[in-house]
């Protein structure tokens, strides 16, 4: 046989006249994953890497398995991890052909663990059984195999000695990320040829070529906004303070990428101030995307909004994609599963994000776990961020146990991968170097004088009340016709709101990540024209609403926790500045059927330390001394997972220890930090609410062969997340099914008592067997 004998994908057309050949789909997928990693110089390894990816299938077993002589194909991606590193010839270019192979051993089944055990690295190249590679393989790699390092570095120059490890484990993920990405693009490109149709998924404008366009679109929008105000709202000093940090942030965009803080009080404008900031800093540097991470799916969706309503984005001229599903979580199909013809290519049926949309609005959750991920799923989209300006909103959300390993994520996007951070919030976490080990070296604030903003925009006094029982909750808030009840879980926010819905208060809203994103929607809608037209509107939430939620609440109870949720929480007391501040106020209180959990006592002890001898403890000096009352008591808690170990027991571990060199080799632990790095401990599932229209049409497209992207796209809105345990409940006990053809994908509600857009999804029946059904 010669090389074009050789065959990477197969239709179903048996005279193999439109299979796509070996030295084709090599050849395109690296031109293409060296293009990706061009953007941070690592073109060469990237292209010989693409070149290399699937070498096993110049084998006799593969071409027996995808002409259907065999009935599972061979382990294809081993031969080129090991072939890479035999063609690298200096020491350096073999360090760094030793980190791609990690990416083509794992572009099916995810980045490995190094080690002998079964599925790491070193046991995978010390294989014996590896069917024989057909001997002409070379002539179909032109890549060269010399210089593999970047043609460009910034290594870290702290004095944690272990971030070099880190950086190199990071370049690994980023052309891992190039490799992933350009296989199935290329491969979805093949299939589109063969079936005569277009691109599964929507073709994204370039962000460079629309900058200009997009910053009209925003002067436009401001023009709009200010024509349709009332002359004295307008010119009210609140609103001419919005508009002056505009001007000014705006007036920033040229200065150099790097790492900016946004430091402004709630209520003053910093969504459209750092959206202003980003377009014109992204056009003036040529950038190639706005990427926006936020703590809330709930914050996702307004943030998204605005930046629709601004642009004036729809399906016939996209330009915002709203990315906060976890459907692209499902496991990656297990090696030797990647079946080459059409009904098995499975990779074409993950709604995979690859995060090619100019501006991206998706949540902390989506961003950092991507980032430390082993899944292909996962890091696909990761060469994307390459180039892009990351607003970061509400920063001082990201869990403390994983805060360090964030910051050195964010640092090594701007000091490597031509990134710029915006990190903007009412209450900025002290993160800059040397007080934070590892921190940021240089910051630059955009607000003009914060602490003159802080003072500007105060609007509300807080009250410390001590311990408040339910009923006496309830008793002030039925006194209040319009008030905001904000507690720590979603337990006790049910609880209240059946306890204020007893007690006869009129107005009662429940507001909860149980409910899906459409309902919220329609439920602030209602929220704001209530409190607009004077009527009673009393809401009991979680903290999802504290941040970034344009609501104005005359009165705002608030359960004890950090400073920053607070007075993140203050946010939506008098946020227009309707009343007197020393009229709205913000009551402070100790549930007292409901013991805190202890991360909560912890930070709610450490701003009792840092104000208990500040009488405004609003102000900015008291929020740095409260970051650092925070972090000191954490110490090495800041970069703590727990993983298992080999007899699957639980210990705690940093992430920075599972990413070493030693004698020029490359050990790191992919896997174990992907399975281990976890916003939201446990995880969460999705699980879809079909009760409506929307959702219907989606799932009927999906089952008609649908662009499988686009339908997750739209069921978004119509999602639970749900601990994983509680969706597998679901499923066993017939109140939700998995969609056929998805795996474990799309799982969709099919017992509708359990979920109403009131109280949304009550998940703790999953495993009841609906007794009401059998009564007769």
């Amino acid at each position: 046989m010669d090389l074009e004998q050789y065959f990477a994908h197969s239709s179903s057309n048996p005279d193999t006249a439109d299979w796509e050949t070996c030295p084709a789909h090599l050849q395109a997928v690296g031109d293409m994953a060296g293009g990706f990693a061009g953007k941070f110089g690592l073109s060469r390894l990237a292209m010989l890497t693409g070149q290399l990816h699937d070498l096993g299938k110049f084998t006799r077993e593969f071409q027996q398995y995808i002409r259907g002589q065999r009935a599972r194909g061979p382990d294809h991606s081993t031969a080129g991890a090991r072939e890479i590193i035999g063609l690298a010839s200096a020491p350096h270019d073999r360090l760094f052909a030793r980190v791609a192979a990690y990416g083509i051993a794992g572009h099916h089944a995810g980045l490995p663990d190094h080690g002998l055990d079964e599925g790491c690295l070193e046991n995978r190249l010390a294989r014996t059984d590896l069917p024989a590679l057909f001997s002409g393989w070379r002539d179909a790699v032109t890549a060269g195999t010399a210089q593999l390092a970047p043609e460009r570095f910034n290594p870290y120059q702290g004095a944690d000695k272990k971030r070099s490890a880190f950086q190199l484990a990071f370049l690994g993920r980023m052309l891992f990320s190039c490799l992933v990405d350009a296989d199935r693009l290329c491969t979805e490109a093949y299939c589109a040829r063969v079936e005569g149709r277009g691109p599964v998924d929507r073709e994204w404008p370039q962000l460079p070529e629309i900058a200009g366009d997009l910053v009209a679109a925003f002067d436009a929008y401001m023009a709009a906004r200010a024509a349709s105000m009332p002359e004295a709202a307008r010119t009210s000093p609140l609103n001419r303070l919005r508009s002056d940090i505009l001007t000014q942030v705006r007036g920033k965009a040229t200065l150099p990428r790097g790492v900016f803080t946004l430091d402004v009080p709630t209520g003053g404008g910093k969504t459209l101030s750092s959206l202003a900031f980003a377009l014109e800093h992204a056009r003036h540097h040529g950038m190639d995307r706005i990427v926006y991470g936020i703590p809330f799916t709930s914050i996702v969706e307004q943030t998204a909004g605005i930046m629709r309503a601004v642009f004036g984005d729809d399906d016939n001229r996209p330009v915002v994609l709203e990315h906060h599903s976890g459907f692209d979580a499902a496991s990656a199909p297990e090696e030797g599963a990647q079946a080459v013809g059409f009904e098995g290519i499975q990779k074409l049926r993950l709604a995979m994000e690859n995060w090619a949309a100019p501006l991206v609005v998706t949540t902390n959750v989506q961003l950092f776990e991507s980032l430390f991920s082993a899944r292909p799923a996962r890091c696909r989209k990761l060469h994307n961020l390459c180039n892009a300006v990351i607003v970061l909103d509400e920063a001082q959300s990201i869990p403390l146990n994983l805060l360090r390993p964030c910051v050195a994520a964010l640092d090594e996007l701007v000091r490597n991968y031509g990134c710029t951070v915006v990190l903007c919030t009412a209450t900025q976490p002290a993160l800059l170097a040397p007080d934070f080990l590892g921190g940021f070296e240089q910051v630059t604030e955009l607000a003009p004088d914060p602490d003159a903003l802080h003072a500007a925009l105060r609007r509300v006094t807080p009250r410390l009340r001590g311990v408040l029982t339910d009923v006496e909750l309830v008793g002030e808030l039925g006194e209040s016709p319009q008030g905001l009840v904000i507690v720590n879980n979603r337990v006790h926010a049910r609880a209240l709101y059946l306890a204020a819905k007893e007690a006869g208060l009129n107005g009662v809203v429940h507001l909860t990540t149980r409910q899906t994103a459409a309902h919220r929607r329609q439920i602030l809608a209602d929220v704001r024209r209530r409190l607009k037209a004077g009527e009673p509107c009393r809401v009991i939430a979680t903290s999802l609403i504290e941040a970034g939620v344009d609501v104005s609440f005359p009165r705002v109870w608030r359960a004890e926790t950090g400073l920053d949720s607070i007075i993140q929480a203050a946010g939506r007391c008098n946020r227009e500045g309707e009343r007197p501040a020393s009229e709205s106020f913000v009551d402070v209180f100790t549930p007292a059927e409901v013991k805190s959990p202890p991360v909560i006592q912890q930070l709610a002890a450490a701003f009792g330390r840092a104000t208990s001898e500040r009488a405004d403890f609003f102000a900015r000096d008291a929020i740095t001394l409260y970051f650092q009352e925070v972090y000191w008591g954490k110490g090495d808690g800041l970069d703590q997972v727990k993983v298992k170990d080999r007899d699957g027991r639980s210990q705690n571990a940093a992430v920075a220890d599972l990413f070493g060199v030693s004698a020029g080799q490359p050990a790191f632990s992919y896997r174990t930090c992907g399975e281990a790095f976890r916003f939201i401990e446990d995880g969460m599932a999705p699980v879809i609410i079909a009760q409506e229209d929307e959702p219907r049409d989606a799932i009927a497209a999906l089952l008609a062969g649908a662009p499988v992207g686009e339908q997750a796209r739209k069921l978004q809105s119509w999602i639970v997340q749900i601990p994983p345990r509680y969706r597998k409940l679901l499923i066993e006990n017939g109140h939700a099914r998995f969609l056929d053809g998805f795996g474990e994908q799309f799982a969709v509600l099919t017992r509708g008592d359990l979920y109403s857009a009131e109280a949304g999804l009550v998940w703790e029946q999953a495993d009841s067997m609906g007794l009401e059904q059998y009564i007769f």
